[in-house]
């Protein structure tokens, strides 16, 4: 039985995504990688998992029917066959799920620890159902870590991080040179590890959305909207229209402020401060309007189980079509100044190239895979509501270098605020919000957020309490392929790349 055909037979989760659930054999697990790798599906979360003390490993593969997030029960050797060779970014997320769950792959090459730096002994695992959480190690130190080394002729390393000039959140970077040409560059991250997961256990179903929308703050919509969907999933709950739209409101919304930020920053890292001031004038305005109309800058705690927490009248709908036309018009005009400007193009183009032959085997994904012919993008693979009735248009290029994230950032930015006028325009009448009766049970909420697709995957018993919910930021896709784009380039054009990609820590980390 091939995926679709296993995909077809299973029972469809309730949500507005094609999303199902399976618990496998350890056959079945094996066979599945390939299977998806063969039909053009990619690995979207692994992830480990603990039901009265028996363990299970968890993955999530996306494919053009949908999602589907399959189970295999683990034995009391808590080990199971690795995903790594048909997707390699499995690996970091299969050493996290050593370090929190105890469960190892049988046949990996890389079994170093991911988010244990020292803080725990190597045999305490924090996410297992006999860990204590209140257990403290006041003896522990930093531990080294293996770094892989580069010989030869020439050769030298240069050690960046984990705390950097500036504002930056901590990661260290592990660069081998020659000259000022890059080798080679190793990630170390974990850095902001908070134990999040474990925050989770224990907590309210009904308040879960608040710590999922705090997982990266840059994408509180899409956190709390994949975690609201993953509730609704196991409550059989509908959101009013109405409620949907608010929703896709925000989250583009969301996109925008992004977008505007990380022009601005490219153009700061390329030398040229007046794009910085520019676009983050306008980011400022629109963080303000955000305000003023939804009572909060960046918009947590907006979104909420069975739909938002509030709504927008006349009012406010005109004052955001308006400030959609006039930043459309300033982006247009400053995207024009960025594609003429010689110094900018010299640093954009090449620099940091990503293939599509690359970025495929890799799994990139999100906005950083759409700029090397990836084309996924929730929003219009599946036209999830709002979004089928919007017609979104999806934005992509092939070159997969700065020049071509830019690009993409122009083009959904702009798309974005068509977006946001059509929702002002079009929003239907009716309530803004919900009930329904606590249940228990399992599910997955999957969202399109700026950076790529999040999902959230989410466990409650009996007394509406949360057994498990993990959080998943394509970060975990796109950080190793990092290290791939700036192989070739010179030391002092990682910066650049690097805020071409604009990845989490803070989500990445949890």
């Amino acid at each position: 039985m091939d995926l679709a055909e296993f995909q077809s037979s299973l029972q469809r989760q309730h949500s507005p995504l094609p999303v199902f659930n399976a618990s496998v054999s350890v056959d079945q697990w094996r066979a599945l990688p390939f299977q998806a790798k063969q039909a053009g599906g990619r690995l979207v979360a692994l992830w480990g998992s603990e039901r009265d003390g028996a363990a299970a490993i968890c993955a999530a593969y996306a494919s053009g029917s949908g999602l589907l997030a399959v189970e295999l029960p683990l034995t009391d050797a808590r080990n199971y066959p690795s995903l790594a060779a048909e997707f390699p970014a499995a690996v970091r997320m299969e050493r996290a799920a050593a370090d929190l769950n105890g469960i190892r792959p049988l046949d990996s090459d890389d079994a170093r620890p991911w988010l244990n730096h020292g803080a725990w002994p190597v045999d305490w695992h924090p996410l297992r159902a006999a860990a204590d959480p209140e257990r403290r190690f006041p003896d522990s130190r930093l531990r080294d870590y293996d770094f892989v080394r580069v010989e030869g002729e020439g050769v030298h390393e240069i050690p960046v991080g984990p705390v950097h000039a500036g504002i930056i959140e901590p990661g260290h970077f592990r660069f081998s040179i020659v000259g000022e040409r890059v080798l080679k560059l190793e990630q170390r991250l974990g850095y902001k590890h908070k134990g999040i997961e474990q925050r989770f256990q224990g907590m309210a179903a009904d308040e879960g959305h608040r710590l999922a929308g705090r997982v990266s703050g840059d994408s509180t919509v899409a956190y709390a909207w994949a975690y609201c969907m993953a509730l609704e999933a196991i409550r059989e709950q509908t959101e009013p229209p109405r409620a949907r739209w608010l929703r896709a409101l925000m989250l583009e919304r969301e996109r925008v402020a992004n977008h505007l930020g990380d022009l601005g920053a490219l153009g700061n890292d390329a030398a040229f401060g007046f794009g910085l001031s520019q676009f983050m004038r306008l980011k400022e305005d629109w963080l303000r309007l955000n305000q003023r109309v939804f009572g909060h800058r960046m918009l947590m705690d907006r979104i909420v189980p069975g739909g938002v927490a509030v709504d927008v009248d006349v009012e406010a709908r005109l004052a955001m079509r308006e400030q959609c036309g006039a930043v459309a018009q300033e982006v247009r005009e400053l995207r024009s100044i960025y594609d003429e400007h010689q110094g900018l193009q010299d640093r954009f183009v090449t620099t940091g190239r990503v293939t599509p032959q690359l970025a495929a085997e890799l799994g990139l994904t999100g906005l950083a895979g759409r700029a090397s012919s990836i084309v996924c993008d929730l929003r219009c693979d599946y036209e999830m509501a709002p979004y089928g009735d919007l017609g979104v248009a999806m934005a992509s290029h092939r070159n997969g270098d700065v020049a071509a994230r830019v690009h993409v950032r122009f083009e959904e930015l702009l798309e974005s605020l068509r977006l946001i006028g059509e929702i002002c325009d079009r929003l239907p009448d009716g309530p803004i919000r919900s009930e329904a009766a606590a249940a228990a049970g399992s599910g997955i909420g999957w969202i399109e957020g700026w950076r790529g697709e999040v999902l959230v995957a989410l466990e409650v018993d009996g007394d509406d309490r949360i057994t498990r919910c993990h959080c998943h930021d394509p970060s975990w896709q796109n950080w190793p392929v990092l290290e791939h784009a700036v192989i070739g380039n010179i030391v002092p054009d990682f910066p650049l790349i690097n805020k071409s990609f604009n990845l989490s820590y803070a989500g990445h980390d949890l």
